[in-house]
């Protein structure tokens, strides 16, 4: 769309706003927020929403006591369309600097990247660009950004329609189109996809998101916004949201990710439904069974450690005693006893830690052993960290291996790093399988093992107490 269209478009849009302007948000106690749905900014779970700015805009519906409803936008041009129409009170997600309308200090800044397939040489500096066609999707401010290129390294510009960014890179991958151009989260969470897309080069500048705000009463929406934003950036709220969707894509290398993706093709067929039948028993998510298991055994049913954990969910001895295990090398056995061990787990942690946090502090409990983990968790408030919160316990966990933590812990040294490591890779192979693998309608009413804490969860603060030796 050329410059001259999208300002008759906005104009015409910005008349049509004058006459239907949105109440300001108290007058019916919701805000409404335009959002487009991509794995960068919000996604969809089956019926449940999430994602970066999902979390963000509801945290901030919630610290003015409203509600909040979404409209999705297909791309930056509708939402930029909703705003200039009066229709929303807020459009996120929107990268900001051309906006007429209120906007909010930038939530995020990210680099801009020509991406390539690793098989074709692609361009190396700004000048290789030139007489190249280049991929953006449709509305992207990355048009402009290479349209803006010196004269002797722009382009051609193709701004495609109707694709969001995983679906760019994806032609990218398939070796539809030579080149394409997507800001970093988007590269980041395209190669957990596609290992054979390559980052070639570097644009100049980035690229700010934020807020953007319409309707009456936007000035004053914005200055609540911007207060919001600013207390979330110093109390660490930011980066723990952000953490909990993208701390975990960069963990598992080009070759990792591809051999994982050949393995849900080869293996994963031979075992998923045992995975299913475990989430049948304990209501945990098969991707995420799956996802563990591949951590531990890479779906080999015979796996077995130099330290004597076997099998393909790699249950000690103990634990396999505990879970009436007969034989730790029978698959279905394992997986199903390895599905009711996280479940136990989770149920022993705290109320206060929330789902999916929940979730991946109890992973780092089946990897450390529960003893460890409440040490852990003492270690973390002696630290002023946050036990409940996994953005906080992935930086307390390393500590468990420094002679100075751990001579104060009952359980001794624990290779904590280790056990961030797993949760990490886990994340990732569980948000392949999530895109990848369709969710299982549990034959009988699950048990929402790690959203829910049971009664009594004050006796694991307790113990969590008790797990540290006398300080000296």
């Amino acid at each position: 769309m050329s410059k001259l269209l999208r300002l008759i478009r906005c104009l015409a849009l910005a008349g049509l706003a004058a006459c239907s302007r949105i109440e300001p948000p108290e007058s019916d106690g919701k805000l409404v927020v335009a959002i487009r749905e991509t794995p960068a900014f919000f996604q969809r779970d089956g019926s449940t929403p999430g994602g970066f700015e999902h979390e963000l805009v509801t945290a901030f519906a919630d610290s003015l006591g409203l509600k909040v409803g979404f409209i999705n936008a297909a791309d930056p041009y509708e939402l930029n369309d909703l705003a200039l129409a009066g229709r929303v009170h807020i459009a996120a997600s929107m990268p900001l600097g051309n906006s007429h309308l209120p906007v909010s200090t930038p939530i995020r800044s990210v680099s801009q990247w020509i991406v390539g397939h690793n098989d074709i040489l692609g361009p190396e500096q700004l000048s290789d660009l030139a007489g190249q066609t280049v991929e953006v999707m449709a509305g992207s401010p990355l048009a402009d950004t290479l349209r803006g290129l010196d004269e002797k390294s722009r382009p051609r510009v193709i701004e495609v329609p109707g694709v969001n960014e995983m679906e760019l890179l994806a032609r990218v991958a398939e070796r539809r189109v030579a080149l394409a151009a997507v800001h970093e989260i988007n590269l980041d969470l395209g190669i957990n996809f596609y290992p054979e897309l390559s980052p070639l080069l570097q644009l100049p500048g980035k690229l700010e998101f934020g807020w953007v705000f319409a309707g009456d009463g936007a000035n004053a929406l914005r200055v609540k916004a911007d207060a919001f934003i600013a207390g979330a950036r110093a109390d660490g709220t930011l980066a723990r949201i952000h953490d909990r969707y993208f701390g975990h894509i960069k963990r598992i290398n080009a070759t990792g990710i591809a051999q994982f993706l050949d393995d849900t093709k080869i293996k994963l067929p031979n075992w998923r439904r045992h995975f299913q039948s475990a989430q049948d028993l304990t209501g945990i998510d098969w991707r995420l069974l799956a996802a563990l298991a591949y951590q531990e055994s890479h779906w080999d049913p015979l796996a077995t450690s130099p330290t004597g954990v076997r099998g393909m969910m790699m249950l000690t001895e103990d634990t396999a005693d505990h879970l009436r295990v007969r034989n730790r090398l029978d698959a279905q056995e394992s997986i199903r006893a390895g599905a009711r061990y996280l479940a136990e787990l989770a149920e022993q942690i705290p109320a206060g830690a929330k789902h999916p946090d929940r979730l991946w502090l109890a992973l780092s409990a089946y990897n450390l052993g529960m003893g460890h983990f409440r040490g852990a968790r003492s270690i973390a408030r002696s630290m002023k960290r946050d036990p409940d919160v996994w953005y906080d316990m992935k930086q307390v966990l390393p500590q468990l291996a420094r002679p100075a933590i751990y001579a104060r812990l009952k359980s001794g040294a624990a290779r904590g790093g280790e056990a961030v490591i797993m949760v990490e890779n886990i994340r990732s192979y569980y948000d392949i399988l999530s895109r990848l693998e369709p969710a299982h309608a549990s034959a009988y009413p699950s048990q929402p093992a790690l959203t829910l804490s049971r009664p009594g969860t004050r006796q694991a603060d307790a113990e969590d107490t008790e797990a540290l030796l006398p300080a000296f």
